[in-house]
């Protein structure tokens, strides 16, 4: 009899396996792209604009037109994170050699900054999949500031980091008649010294054309 009921008890067990789906079977997955900072600081700036239109502030700062191509730039930013690699590229197109941020190698492991920088010649773009992080803006170059999430666009003058949204390729250029450096997309953010855990130094262009090429890139793949 207990071996009857304990062979019951097994088939009762191995029923409601194959019947009765298991709790978490239908609980939904949380996206990766749910957890990266750069998609809740692009959700969070969304939300702000969106739900602020008529914020006095807000009006003295942009005007209605800006305000709007503003958050149609954050929501396709939000959309890139969403369905992009999760990683950013840069490509050099200014004519110079181009400080960029990126991964911390096996050299730098010890070092307490977030990320790396390296410098990218002429012509050439990061290594598919290595996470271009930013672009550094020596101190005598001036850029076109293309952010989207606090204030109207400007011209800046380095030296400054300029972040990049994962899952775009970002192309910087020199302006042929300012010589400005401008991106083909909007940035994310712009560090000054000490705003970020980001190596952010005082150099110029001269000092960076001096350094040799070594970021990863997809010609010498």
């Amino acid at each position: 009899m207990k071996i009857f009921k304990f062979v019951l008890v097994l088939l009762v067990m191995a029923a409601n396996l194959v019947f009765v789906p298991p709790s978490w079977a239908d609980a939904p997955k949380t996206p990766k792209y749910a957890t990266n900072p750069d998609y809740i600081e692009v959700t969070q700036a969304l939300n702000t604009l969106r739900t602020a239109k008529d914020a006095p502030n807000l009006a003295e700062t942009y005007t209605p037109e800006q305000l709007q191509q503003k958050i149609s730039q954050l929501e396709f930013q939000k959309y890139t994170l969403e369905t992009g690699k999760p990683w950013g590229q840069c490509r050099n197109e200014t004519g110079k050699t181009l400080a960029v941020y990126g991964p911390k190698g096996k050299k730098a492991a010890s070092s307490t900054y977030e990320n790396a920088l390296y410098f990218l010649a002429d012509g050439q773009t990061t290594k598919h999949k290595w996470d271009c992080d930013g672009i550094y803006l020596p101190s005598d170059i001036k850029a076109t500031d293309l952010r989207t999430t606090d204030r109207p666009s400007e011209e800046l003058t380095g030296g400054l980091a300029v972040k990049i949204v994962d899952g775009t390729q970002v192309v910087a250029r020199a302006n042929p008649d300012t010589g400005a450096v401008e991106f083909n997309v909007p940035t994310a953010k712009v560090f000054q010294p000490g705003d970020a855990n980001w190596f952010v130094p005082d150099v110029t262009q001269a000092y960076i054309d001096t350094q040799v090429p070594n970021a990863p890139t997809e010609e010498n793949d």
